[in-house]
């Protein structure tokens, strides 16, 4: 009986846990996310999700979209960045948008704008951002795996003026 307690309370301690990681506004700004849902409302660089347990604004600039129109209804699961402006409630500011009905992903850079000082132009501006988990490196191929959740990426760096994966990188 004791441990038929224990099971009990562990199963809905990871029930809540999962559940506490769903909740979009729970996380910090600038934490990265991954959230699935349904779009509920659209607009022109925007578009609202319904996540289940409310709905969170997801900023994706049209182009970034190519010419899709996202419709409600529309089966997602956003990747980005959590943006919590002081003026602003929080949004997500979409790096990738998976639209499951189409089978088709969206990539958008998911730096915030705002938070861009246009007065210095930087090459980091045409920079791409990808996160994710190394899972595997290999010294003699000079490359290594990335885990992004969305996919694997094999990074080849043996053409970089320095090598991260020698003894000096």
């Amino acid at each position: 009986m004791k441990n038929t307690h224990i099971t009990t309370l562990a199963v809905f301690a990871l029930f809540s846990a999962s559940a506490a990681a769903e909740n979009p506004y729970a996380k910090e700004n600038n934490s990265w996310i991954s959230i699935n849902g349904e779009v509920d409302s659209v607009s022109t660089d925007q578009f609202e999700l319904d996540y289940g347990e409310g709905n969170i604004t997801v900023i994706m600039e049209d182009e970034d979209r190519k010419g899709y129109q996202l419709k409600k209804g529309d089966d997602v699961r956003v990747s980005g960045l959590m943006d919590d402006n002081f003026y602003n409630d929080s949004v997500i500011e979409a790096g990738s948008v998976h639209v499951k009905n189409a089978n088709t992903y969206f990539y958008a850079g998911a730096m915030d704008e705002q938070d861009i000082d246009f007065t210095v132009m930087s090459p980091i501006l045409r920079d791409t951002v990808i996160k994710g988990n190394i899972t595997h490196v290999s010294l003699e191929d000079e490359e290594f795996t990335l885990d992004t959740g969305i996919q694997m990426l094999t990074v080849e760096v043996d053409e970089l003026l320095t090598n991260p994966l020698d003894n000096e990188g």
